[in-house]
C-alpha cells in the first residue's frame, strides 16, 4: 500500500506575480496529481471483505481484552504464555516436539519420565509437596516370618505277658514259651512328620496401575 504524495504545490502559485509562467496551472500537473491519487487509492484495502496481502500490522491489545479488536500475533503469544506460566506441565499424546517450538515461547524440559501424576493432598505426607516423588512399580511384600513348634508326640502302649512261664520276651518266650511279667504303660516316641513349604510369584511390575504413555514437559523459564 502506498500513500498519496502531492507533486505540485498549487497554493504556492497564488503568491507568484502575474505574468510569471510558474503561476500557470498546467494540465500535466493536474494529470500527474490525479494519477498519484489513483495509485494511492488503488493500493489501499477496502473496509469491507478485505483480502490483505504482504505483512499487515495492527496495534496490540492489552492482555485480557475481550472485544472485536484484531488480535495480533504478539497478543496471542502473550495470551498463551499466560495460560502456561513457569511450572506448568504440557502434555502431548502424539509428538515429541518441544513446546518451545510448538507454542513459540518459554523453556521446557522433559518431565515425569516413567511416572503418573497425582493431586496434592495436604493431609498425606506422601502427597503434600509439589514435585514429591515416590512409589515403586514392583510389588513390595511386608516382611514377616512363619514359625512352627513341633514337640513330637508319644503313643501309650500297655502290654500284658502271655503267661508266667519261662522266656524273657514281653509277649512270648523263647521257643514259643510264655513271656515274662507284664510291662505296663510302655511309651513309644514318634515325630509328627510335618513339612512346611512356601510358594510365590514374581513381584516385577505387579504394582502398575492402568496407564497411558504420553509426552510431558515442564516449563522452567
Amino acid at each position: 500500500m502506498s500513500n498519496y504524495s502531492k507533486t505540485t504545490d498549487f497554493a504556492a502559485k497564488d503568491a507568484l506575480l502575474t505574468g510569471d509562467p510558474n503561476k500557470i496551472v498546467k494540465g500535466t500537473e493536474i494529470n500527474d496529481e490525479f494519477d498519484a491519487i489513483q495509485t494511492a487509492v488503488n493500493s489501499k484495502a477496502n473496509n469491507n471483505n478485505t483480502a490483505l496481502t504482504g505483512i499487515p500490522t495492527a496495534p496490540t491489545a492489552t492482555f485480557g481484552t475481550e472485544t472485536t479488536q484484531i488480535a495480533t500475533t504478539a497478543f496471542v503469544k502473550a495470551a498463551l504464555a499466560a495460560l502456561h506460566p513457569v511450572g506448568s506441565v504440557y502434555i502431548n499424546a502424539n509428538t515429541a516436539t518441544n513446546p518451545a517450538t510448538l507454542l513459540g515461547f518459554g523453556t521446557w524440559s522433559a518431565f515425569g519420565a516413567g511416572r503418573v501424576m497425582v493431586g496434592i493432598d495436604a493431609g498425606d505426607a506422601s502427597f503434600d509437596t509439589a514435585g514429591e516423588t515416590g512409589g515403586s512399580k514392583d510389588a513390595i511384600v511386608v516382611s514377616h516370618t512363619h514359625s512352627l513348634t513341633d514337640p513330637g508326640h508319644s503313643h501309650l502302649l500297655t502290654s500284658t505277658a502271655i503267661g508266667a512261664g519261662g522266656g524273657t520276651g514281653e509277649f512270648t518266650g523263647a521257643g514259643g514259651s510264655a513271656g515274662g511279667s507284664q510291662i505296663a504303660d510302655r511309651v513309644i516316641s514318634n515325630t509328627t512328620g510335618i513339612t512346611i513349604s512356601s510358594t510365590g510369584s514374581s513381584a516385577t511390575n505387579a504394582n502398575l496401575q492402568p496407564y497411558v504413555v504420553v509426552y510431558m514437559w515442564k516449563r522452567t523459564a
